[in-house]
């Protein structure tokens, strides 16, 4: 199946999903989201499938998030049953991956960000594997557009080594192969040359089973090595600054623990470029976005994307989103008007009421999903 965004194929007992977008670099629309999910459940229950591929033949992104001048407009005009809708589709899309039954391998170049860390993290519980380049540069760089790192990333940044995952939510840093492997947030490493081959030959060998499959693309991925190696990654560099400061506490502790550290310590360059980085950031967004990887350390799948779901809706009423958006994407002026204009200001209580549900437990439209 071809859509103008999107192309579904079968062969030799392999789904494939390859995003074709690439003038917006394969952000996900609702359209892609429906043919996403509807070819992944119709392969659940077809036993000539053994696994799924999904990839971007583009190489400058594999998926750079959610459509966010859409969430943007839908918001002005006041359309919130939309957001809703959105956001409840893609939800429910990355659940389906974190919980699929068949091996499930996201080759991930190029940006990798928001919604394509959402379709692709959950490989990693499927049997099957997330697959990085030399060209990859991910993140979750919500809390720079006031929103926060959602479609479940807060689970996996949660199991990130020591205190990387709370770095990575707050300063929505962009990291690449090698980081990623370093901070369990990927599987293995593929030459970004190496990719269409990979691809072609997995459509065109015979596989009797998805153990062959995976072994496959495996012997494949053990031939090429990342450089640098993910133990002299830049992350790994940045390990004992980012485990000192960020461990604990709230933004406006980690603020003051950073320009401590920019005042003559031994990390004093990188402090202060992170403390710019998070000055940029909306603040509101920064609290609610370490407040999330703490509750996701003790938290379901199911139970986090239901928690997404209620943020979402908060913060596009009454939090930093659409302002944030205007400023870094659709003006351009990169001159957003927070709400709350610095970490040091945002309360306990306004954090907290961001995380309150507008539905009742019965009523959540992602009362469904199960782990």
């Amino acid at each position: 199946m071809r859509t103008h965004d999107i192309h579904i194929e079968t062969a030799n007992g392999i789904g494939f999903i390859a995003l074709d977008r690439p003038q917006a670099l394969n952000a996900l629309t609702t359209t892609m989201l429906h043919a996403i999910r509807n070819a992944l459940g119709d392969w659940r229950h077809d036993h000539a499938i053994r696994a799924v591929i999904v990839y971007s033949p583009h190489p400058r992104a594999f998926c750079a998030g959610g459509d966010i001048r859409f969430l943007y407009e839908a918001a002005k005009a006041g359309e919130r049953a939309a957001i809703d809708k959105f956001f409840t589709d893609e939800y429910r899309l990355n659940h389906m991956v974190f919980t699929y039954s068949k091996p499930y391998v996201a080759v991930t170049n190029g940006v990798v960000m928001g919604g394509g860390v959402g379709i692709s993290q959950g490989a990693h519980h499927t049997g099957g594997l997330r697959v990085v380049t030399g060209s990859t540069r991910m993140a979750m760089p919500e809390t720079r557009i006031g929103l926060f790192p959602d479609v479940g990333s807060s689970w996996f940044l949660a199991r990130a080594p020591g205190a990387i995952g709370r770095y990575m939510a707050a300063t929505g840093a962009t990291i690449g192969a090698a980081d990623a492997l370093y901070a369990r947030l990927a599987d293995a490493y593929l030459d970004d040359a190496a990719l269409p081959g990979l691809i072609e030959t997995l459509k065109r060998e015979r596989f009797n089973d998805a153990v062959e499959v995976m072994r496959y693309i495996e012997t494949e991925c053990v031939k090429h090595k990342v450089s640098p190696t993910p133990d002299a990654s830049a992350l790994a560099a940045a390990r004992v600054q980012i485990d000192k400061h960020f461990a604990t506490g709230d933004g406006a502790a980690i603020l003051a623990s950073l320009q401590k550290e920019a005042d003559g310590g031994a990390g004093a360059e990188w402090a202060a470029r992170t403390i710019a980085e998070l000055r940029e950031r909306s603040p509101l967004s920064i609290e609610i976005a370490l407040e999330l990887v703490d509750r996701a350390k003790l938290s379901t799948m199911a139970d986090t994307l239901r928690r997404d779901l209620d943020l979402t809706r908060n913060v596009f009423e009454r939090g930093d989103v659409v302002e944030g958006i205007r400023a870094r994407i659709v003006d351009k002026d990169n001159l957003p008007a927070w709400k709350v204009a610095r970490v040091e200001d945002v309360t306990r209580e306004e954090v907290k009421r961001m995380f309150d549900s507008p539905w009742s437990r019965d009523s959540h439209p992602l009362k469904q999903l199960r782990d």
